[in-house]
């Protein structure tokens, strides 16, 4: 695959995984801080809906086998949930989730860049 085309994957694979895991936080947060059905959180919960099909429509647009896109779309959804875990809820990792997600990280790299 050329780099041209690995970076636009890459790109939009890192679009994708900010747009799910803020999605994901967002539905957390009306989850958990509005009690009841009022409009703040029905917007919330429609604000993470629409994250999440943007995320599931990026996904779906990157230039790789969907094999391939797996292993990438893994280590980048590890590396943007510590992010905006700590931006959202101020949790740093600890270190056997750092250790862990190096882990994840080079199986993603081994899942898309390996090539036999």
């Amino acid at each position: 695959m050329r780099s041209a085309a690995v970076l636009q994957a890459l790109a939009l694979l890192v679009m994708a995984t900010v747009l799910e895991v803020c999605g994901d936080a967002v539905v957390r947060i009306a989850l958990h801080s509005h009690p009841g059905l009022t409009p703040a959180r029905a917007g919330l919960f429609v604000l993470g809906a629409a994250l999440v099909f943007g995320y599931s429509t990026l996904l779906n647009l990157a230039p790789l086998e969907f094999r391939e896109v797996v292993g990438l779309y893994i280590a980048t959804l590890f590396i943007v949930w510590q992010v905006v875990n700590f931006a959202f809820f101020r949790t740093t990792p600890s270190v056997p989730i750092v250790v862990g997600g190096a882990l994840i990280v080079a199986g993603g790299a081994i899942v898309s860049f390996w090539k036999p």
